[in-house]
């Protein structure tokens, strides 16, 4: 199995997940910008969308998109507890979060990596960015993890697109729980080994 990614962009979170079930894989860096992988291969053959994550299973077949990706990861081993049954309530509530972390908060801060936006432009997406913090701060001041008390997939999703913050300026003192939630995933042994990973290349 191979993940390809990039650092500092939302592959980080199946790469947790994969150190989390401790699952064999390779770890194939992409250069966002020229398409190519570190070994010289065009992206674009891989993923014509021309983004990461995606991974690469050891039959050759690629699976892309963030949500999909972990939701496959975590039922490869379900006893792992990362995702619920798939035929489960508590599953359709995971995605539901999945789906609010894709279309809320990774697609609200994806304009501001933009740097001819301007000012007031990021000024409109920052406080509809920090309306949903307001909302995940209600749901984890009551909650250890987004789905309740264990962590999952979606927890891994959130703390990676929360990390872009510190790209924006964006502080999260106002929004402790958030802060908290983050300190606590990042003490997490899985994370540590991922972020060591991509902080090596």
């Amino acid at each position: 199995m191979k993940l390809y990614y990039a650092p500092d962009t939302c592959s980080l979170s199946p790469h947790i997940v994969l150190r989390e079930l401790a699952i064999e894989f390779e770890l194939v860096k992409v250069d966002n910008r020229s398409k190519l992988t570190a070994d010289g291969r065009d992206f674009l053959t891989i993923n014509p969308k021309g983004y990461v994550a995606a991974l690469e299973l050891d039959d050759g077949k690629i699976l892309t998109e963030g949500p999909a990706i972990l939701q496959y990861l975590a039922d490869i081993k379900p006893e792992s507890g990362l995702a619920p049954r798939a035929d489960s309530w508590e599953r359709v509530r995971l995605q539901e979060w999945l789906n609010f972390i894709t279309s809320e908060i990774h697609a609200g801060s994806a304009p501001l990596f933009n740097r001819e936006l301007p000012e007031e432009a990021k000024s409109i997406f920052r406080e509809k960015l920090f309306r949903w913090f307001d909302f995940l701060q209600e749901t984890l001041s009551t909650s250890a993890y987004l789905t309740g008390a264990s962590f999952s997939v979606a927890d891994a999703y959130l703390f990676t697109v929360l990390g872009w913050c510190s790209f924006f300026s964006i502080e999260l003192n106002d929004w402790p729980a958030l802060v908290a939630y983050r300190e606590k995933i990042s003490a997490r042994p899985a994370v540590q080994a991922a972020l060591r990973a991509e902080a090596k290349d």
